[in-house]
């Protein structure tokens, strides 16, 4: 818990600004809030916002709670927890690619690990298909990761993963879909 909390300054810088999360300046809005095109200084541009009716017509119970809900899956019963294959793990809400099979690792937790996010270099997430964010909700200061295109709860990172980032992508199955490399 002391590694996290010191751990913790360094990461939140990570974060995007709100607007780039949300796709426009000024924010407001939930998850997929957006007009579909962003401003200017906009990292990516959002899908238009689905209802929570949409959402659970789009995807299954598991993957709503998960995705949508912020829930997790139980350890070792995810798809992708021992998939080898190469290729890409993408958002199972909005397709963004997040998670390339080059960055996954065996951490013995329960659940698909990965080093860094895909499109990462070194330290700077700008380029990749996911974000940051402060998570209280257990009591205790972890950090959430969610799609920066539909804000989908994906899993949280923890700074106890192997060099040389020392970091673990803890992500959902549910939240994944797969490609292989072809």
């Amino acid at each position: 818990m002391s590694r996290l909390l010191r751990a913790l300054p360094g990461l939140l810088f990570r974060e995007a600004p709100r607007r780039a999360v949300l796709g426009r300046a000024g924010g407001g809005g939930g998850p997929g809030a957006g007009t579909g095109h962003g401003d200017a200084g906009s990292l990516t541009k959002c899908e238009p916002s689905l209802t929570k009716s949409e959402w659970q017509k789009k995807l299954t119970p598991e993957q709503f709670y998960v995705t949508r809900e912020k829930g997790t899956e139980p350890p070792f019963s995810g798809l992708y927890l021992n998939n080898e294959e190469a290729g890409m793990y993408h958002c199972v809400c909005c397709d963004s690619p997040l998670f390339s099979s080059e960055k996954k690792y065996c951490s013995g937790t329960g659940w698909p690990s990965f080093s860094e996010a895909h499109g990462a270099s070194g330290s700077d997430e700008s380029q990749t298909g996911i974000l940051r964010r402060l998570d209280t909700s257990l009591g205790s200061a972890r950090m959430e990761v969610v799609c920066k295109q539909c804000e989908a709860h994906l899993g949280h990172v923890f700074p106890d993963g192997p060099a040389p980032t020392g970091q673990r992508f803890c992500i959902n199955s549910v939240a994944l879909t797969f490609k292989p490399r072809e």
